[in-house]
């Protein structure tokens, strides 16, 4: 568990806290910081997001993850052997107001095809905090649509009359994988956990007005949309035992709910970090005689380093852990 810190100081690598980044956006609502323009995205883990507590406060995290004697201790065996110092995962808070733009990812070799070398494709998943009553996403075309069918309706602007629409609510979780057609609708607040990438093909933004920074990527999109690639919704799982409960998991990330009322024990085994957001009540990361206490909609990073943990709370309580799979 021991890393040099900043001036070669030799510390433990323990869980902290990160600053989020909010980003406004057209759709964005009052969820995530309230009295503001409207905020659509909070970004609570990226690489570049400013490490808010311990010694290495002040730094990004993309940093933390190069230095060379944390790296591995911060992201861990698995994590290290498949993206070197690069940071896998970008995790995100959603507050849709109004639809998101209907969008499409490449995958890992597209994204290199299409962008350059070094970069990377996006699968994501999401699972839905709140949800209006009729709630809908996108996500997928109808079954029985053809890849011409779809070319067409991107070409043509009719998208969404070939998209499948589903009803969500709180609780769900959505596995998109990379090449499913797909948006977010109004009334949703929810978690993001995806591949460390901001590729981002718009195929169409409901007729809003075009901007510099909304236009739409028609040709990348007919590159990479899969007609067959879609995500259904899965209802919420009930804890185990232990107080866990796998919600998603694909090559790239595990997504894990955690909570109840007695501690849960979890171990990172050296393998993998843990970002661990709390989504009802409150909780505090204990490891090694330290303790981190964490509120609704904070987030620490678990170093892989770390080890055997336990999340308490003086009530009940949830939470969501992505790692690395």
């Amino acid at each position: 568990m021991a890393a040099a810190a900043p001036g070669n100081t030799v510390m433990t690598l323990a869980p902290f806290q990160l600053t989020p980044d909010f980003r406004e956006r057209v759709w964005g609502g009052q969820r995530l910081r309230p009295g503001t323009p409207p905020i659509g995205e909070a970004w609570v883990v990226y690489e570049h997001n400013r490490v808010a507590t311990g010694p290495y406060a002040g730094r990004t995290l993309g940093e933390v993850a190069a230095h060379t004697s944390s790296g591995e201790a911060l992201l861990g065996r698995r994590a290290a052997r498949q993206w070197g110092a690069h940071f896998p995962l970008l995790i995100k808070l959603l507050d849709c107001a109004d639809w998101l733009s209907m969008q499409v990812h490449p995958d890992d070799a597209q994204a290199v095809r299409l962008e350059g070398p070094g970069h990377f494709g996006k699968t994501e998943a999401w699972h839905i905090l709140e949800a209006d009553p009729g709630a809908q996403i996108i996500s997928g075309v109808r079954p029985g649509a053809t890849a011409e069918m779809l070319a067409e309706a991107i070409r043509h602007g009719t998208l969404p009359e070939l998209a499948q629409y589903a009803t969500v609510r709180a609780g769900d979780t959505i596995l998109v994988p990379a090449g499913t057609i797909h948006a977010l609708g109004p009334g949703l607040f929810l978690y993001e956990v995806q591949q460390a990438s901001d590729i981002t093909y718009r195929v169409f933004d409901w007729n809003r007005p075009a901007s510099d920074g909304r236009q739409l990527h028609i040709e990348q999109s007919l590159a990479v949309a899969n007609p067959a690639a879609v995500g259904q919704p899965v209802p919420l799982l009930p804890l185990d035992d232990a107080g866990r409960a796998r919600l998603a998991s694909c090559e790239y990330f595990t997504l894990e709910l955690i909570g109840g009322e007695a501690p849960v024990a979890l171990d990172t085994a050296g393998e993998s970090f843990h970002a661990l957001t709390v989504i009802e009540g409150a909780a505090v990361v204990e490891c090694g005689g330290g303790a981190l206490a964490l509120g609704r909609l904070d987030t620490a990073v678990v170093p892989a380093a770390t080890g055997a943990y336990r999340v308490r709370s003086e009530g009940r309580f949830r939470a969501l852990i992505s790692s690395v799979t």
